[in-house]
């Protein structure tokens, strides 16, 4: 690990300042696309996350706890969220045949509909608020560095998902 700078005062410590940034450019950018996805299309950031990832990932369903570590909620906000989704159609609840404890959230033909109705104006929230501003070798700098951090401070958020095979 570099050796980090440590001003006289705590205060002027530059960890602060880029800790604080990147807390400034999280909450800002999950406003601005919250705001565009609730006028535009009814729906939370968040809730729109939780249909992302079932849309990217294997057979379109992962381990609610799984789920949960990669859309950083906890199990009980989660559940709440899947229930909402479930009543609209969107998700179902399945469970694993092999590991009755596991249950899984799976995207309905309808939830993927809905994901594609809102993945085009998305993304063009995406690039305006996220990555315009960006170059490509900002973007590809931004990725390592965030992957990295990521894979430090949430390792249960890259850990594979282990799948039914039904």
């Amino acid at each position: 690990m570099e050796d980090v700078d440590r001003p006289d005062e705590p205060l002027d410590d530059p960890r602060l300042t880029l800790a604080g940034l990147f807390f400034e450019t999280h909450d800002g950018l999950t406003a601005h696309l919250s705001r565009r996805l609730e006028a535009d299309f009814g729906m939370t950031h968040q809730t729109f996350e939780v249909l992302l990832r079932l849309a990217r990932s294997p057979e379109q369903r992962l381990r609610l706890s799984d789920l949960a570590a990669q859309v950083t909620m906890s199990a009980s906000g989660l559940s709440r969220a899947v229930d909402r989704l479930e009543r609209d159609g969107l998700v179902a609840r399945v469970d694993c045949p092999t590991d009755r404890r596991s249950v899984y959230a799976a995207l309905t033909d309808a939830g993927r509909d809905r994901v594609d109705v809102l993945l085009p104006a998305h993304l063009d929230h995406l690039e305006e608020e996220f990555t315009g501003p960006l170059d490509a070798s900002d973007r590809a700098d931004l990725e390592r560095i965030l992957r990295r951090l990521r894979d430090h401070v949430n390792p249960e958020a890259v850990r594979a998902s282990t799948f039914c095979n039904e």
